[in-house]
């Protein structure tokens, strides 16, 4: 990409080659990490007098003009991408992009969306209209993939109370993260910005003024200002002794944050297994079965929405209740953790191929291995056992040097980021060695990223990736080599190694 992409990616390439943390591991770990909203500020060290009498050029702005924001979690010193990222796409189309983005079978490809979803940023567009339009698509995004807690802390930086999208954003987040109490506070404070009636009848009941919630309900229920469905969870949210002894409601067809925490309400939680991904969050808290913190915990950490040491925690809490399923799994990674534990080869090598292929049934490999794999290494094992070690060993973010020991001159030279020339089993492989060569990524997303697009030539990347895991080899290499050609060099052998080393790719 010559000069200009290296002076727009170069910091992209540094942090690429050193990342102890994912984005949502370090946004969790920085709570209390600043909001920007402006790009000047003041420099207070400035002395308060000219250097002439002359009277200096005024610049006049409209006092309803709003200054430029910055919108993200994460800052360019720990992503290494620009501030303005987005700013030269079209605001429509990268909400549409984001809505459309498949679910990301390579934890690589997920890694990297987290990264620029959460990076500060400008947003696109002539306007802060246009501007806050993508900011809801990026927490409607994260939301999607589970990302709760980064994505109320979004919305809450961009500021809830902006408008009646804001918040009704805000009170989704917050009513699948169990955290609608300062929103409730909110909206008693200021009810023009309630999403629905409906909201406002959950609200005032939430913070014990009963009274206020039955005068809305029977005021809303004249003015027909509630669906059918709300109808009934509501009232019997505020009436339950008249429904005592009553079966329970149907499920809804359509579910909302609000339907779903009236249904915990009243009583009768509706199981999240086959919800949205959002959903499972509910299910991590203690209030729930094991069973169902362990299903909503694999879920979001397939995302990378949950850290890894989380869900080893939910695997090791307890002995399994039973067998089969994702009892075998609990199980399977149990034992092996405690032979691990315990610097016994023999041991290890007896426990560790049922772990990995309960994990591999599971999907969640890369997890697995950024768990174990640092201390595996260390154990001089043989045979299958030290086989697996070094696919895990790859699969961690200490794959260079992992590679050194590695049989396979394929996967030394991917590693390494230079295997050119060598022969490939198959067409993807192919693409992989291929996407090595100079040159190789399409020129219309190298062109796209050179007029200040990065952000979209990201999402773009994304989904030619996604398409050559599922097996279309010219996907694959114009990803790979975009993907490089912006400066994620780290991305680009990570998502080629798992396509190697996985065996859900073939």
């Amino acid at each position: 990409m010559g000069a200009v992409a290296f002076c727009c990616f170069g910091a992209a390439r540094l942090w690429a080659q050193d990342q102890p943390l994912s984005v949502i591991d370090w946004v969790q770990q920085n709570p209390d990490q600043p909001a920007m909203t402006s790009v000047a500020m003041p420099n207070f060290g400035e002395p308060p007098t000219t250097s002439s009498g002359g009277v200096p050029d005024v610049a006049v702005v409209p006092l309803d003009e709003e200054a430029v924001r910055i919108i993200g979690l994460v800052p360019a010193a720990v992503t290494g991408l620009p501030q303005t990222l987005w700013r030269q796409s079209d605001p429509d189309a990268l909400s549409r992009q984001l809505t459309s983005l498949p679910d990301f079978r390579l934890p690589a490809a997920q890694a990297l969306l987290f990264t620029a979803l959460l990076a500060e940023a400008q947003g696109p567009g002539q306007d802060a209209a246009q501007e806050d339009i993508f900011t809801l698509a990026r927490v409607a995004a994260l939301q999607r993939f589970g990302a709760l807690d980064p994505a109320l802390a979004l919305i809450e930086q961009a500021d809830v109370t902006r408008d009646k999208d804001h918040f009704a954003a805000y009170m989704d987040v917050a009513l699948l993260s169990g955290e609608e109490a300062p929103a409730c506070g909110t909206l008693s404070a200021q009810p023009h910005l309630a999403p629905a009636m409906a909201h406002r009848i959950f609200c005032a009941a939430r913070q014990g003024d009963w009274t206020t919630a039955a005068l809305l309900f029977d005021t809303a229920q004249a003015l027909s200002l509630l669906g059918n469905v709300e109808a009934a969870a509501l009232d019997r949210f505020l009436h339950p002794e008249v429904f005592d002894g009553q079966p329970p409601l149907r499920p809804p067809r359509e579910i909302t944050p609000l339907l779903f925490r009236l249904h915990e309400a009243i009583g009768e939680p509706l199981p999240t297994r086959l919800l949205p991904r959002a959903y499972a969050v509910a299910d991590l808290r203690d209030i729930a079965g094991w069973k169902a913190q362990l299903e909503a915990a694999e879920r979001l950490a397939k995302t990378g929405a949950l850290p890894d040491n989380r869900l080893l925690g939910l695997y090791s809490d307890r002995e399994p209740a039973a067998s089969g399923g994702i009892w075998d799994r609990v199980e399977a990674v149990q034992q092996f953790d405690t032979a691990l534990r315990t610097q016994s080869a023999a041991a290890v090598a007896k426990t560790l191929p049922r772990a990995w292929t309960a994990m591999q049934d599971a999907e969640l490999e890369v997890a697995f291995a950024g768990l174990f794999a640092e201390d595996l290494s260390k154990l001089a094992l043989t045979g299958r056992s030290a086989r697996l070690s070094e696919v895990l060993s790859l699969l961690s973010p200490e794959y260079q040097t992992a590679a050194q020991r590695s049989g396979s001159k394929l996967l030394r030279a991917v590693a390494a980021g230079d295997p050119t020339g060598y022969l490939a089993e198959n067409p993807l492989h192919q693409a992989i060695i291929d996407s090595f060569a100079p040159d190789a990524g399409p020129g219309d997303l190298r062109e796209m990223a050179r007029a200040g697009r990065l952000g979209e030539v990201i999402l773009r990347a994304l989904v030619l990736l996604e398409e050559g895991a599922a097996g279309d080899p010219v996907a694959l290499k114009d990803a790979l080599a975009t993907l490089r050609a912006l400066g994620f060099e780290d991305t680009m052998r990570r998502a080629a190694l798992q396509i190697l080393l996985l065996e859900r790719f073939g």
